[in-house]
């Protein structure tokens, strides 16, 4: 996937982030991060936020793997659901500890993301859940 096709899927999701379409965006980090950058293999990366959210983003390939991986602390856990053109294609549960980041993820061979558009939910526990995000598809 391109450079550009990237930087079009991030600035789609910050729209659908502003117009309040279901897309939660990203809360400024504090210091020590949950997450790295997914660098360019990043379809998304969402930084840091609280509670229950998620993202809808598009620019998903079905000729590479996917790979959905979620990080969270705080006490509690958080339910992830990640849909595919409307198809559920993974859910996982990760244990958030408290002090420290839980980290759960999940890989998926080519063909099972659709091309196109792809949503993921995040369903906390707790409403002071800290958890990031990232999707990537290595090339």
């Amino acid at each position: 996937m391109t450079g550009v096709r990237r930087i079009a899927t991030v600035a789609l999701l910050t729209v659908f982030g502003l117009a309040g379409a279901g897309v939660v965006p990203a809360v400024a980090a504090t210091a020590g991060g949950l997450l790295p950058h997914p660098g360019p293999d990043g379809l998304v990366w969402v930084e840091e936020s609280t509670g229950d959210g998620g993202v809808v983003s598009a620019g998903a390939s079905n000729t590479l793997p996917t790979v959905l991986t979620v990080a969270c602390e705080g006490g509690g856990d958080v339910r992830v659901t990640m849909e595919s053109q409307g198809v559920q294609v993974a859910a996982f549960t990760v244990d958030c500890p408290v002090g420290s980041a839980g980290v759960g993820s999940v890989a998926m061979d080519p063909g099972v993301m659709q091309w196109g558009s792809f949503s993921v939910g995040v369903d906390a526990s707790r409403d002071d859940i800290r958890w990031a995000l990232t999707v990537t598809q290595p090339e």
